[in-house]
């Protein structure tokens, strides 16, 4: 009996673990797909992201005023708080976590600006058929923005 319970269990959370969406994979900017900043936008031309279990690592290539940029941030989607390196010298804490139908994930981050002032950015990722959606929400003392970001798998 308690081999037929523990089994049944196993096979629980197996079944939830296969609802989960997975969004490992290069992914390309779609411009005119994406809904970006008139004057300003804080678009990465690609990412790439490697989700494996508990792990989710997003690696962002931008440009900005002709540089280009690379953040590399691990996160864990269980909704413990994650330190990445951040802005000259800073440190952005993030929580991941997954949405309750397992479809997509919700990263808040705070990123600090000079001695008192920081920046919250809520990122959305989620599938919408063979493209990626990231949503992104950002707020701090300077304003708000908000743009939300399709890209192709490549």
């Amino acid at each position: 009996m308690k081999k037929l319970i523990y089994l049944f269990i196993v096979s629980l959370f197996s079944v939830a673990a296969m609802g989960q969406t997975n969004f490992s994979g290069t992914w390309k900017l779609n411009n005119s797909k994406s809904t970006l900043g008139e004057e300003f936008s804080m678009a990465p031309k690609d990412i790439i992201i490697v989700q494996d279990g508990n792990s989710f690592n997003v690696e962002r290539h931008s440009t900005f005023q002709d540089r280009d940029i690379t953040t590399k941030d691990k996160l864990t989607l269980d909704g413990k708080e994650c330190e990445n390196p951040g802005w000259r010298d800073s440190i952005k804490k993030s929580v991941a976590e997954w949405s309750s139908d397992k479809k997509s994930i919700n990263v808040v981050t705070k990123i600090p600006f000079g001695d008192s002032d920081e920046m919250k950015v809520v990122d959305v990722y989620k599938l919408d058929g063979e493209n990626l959606v990231l949503k992104t929400d950002a707020s701090s003392s300077r304003g708000d923005m908000s743009e939300t970001y399709v890209f192709d798998k490549q």
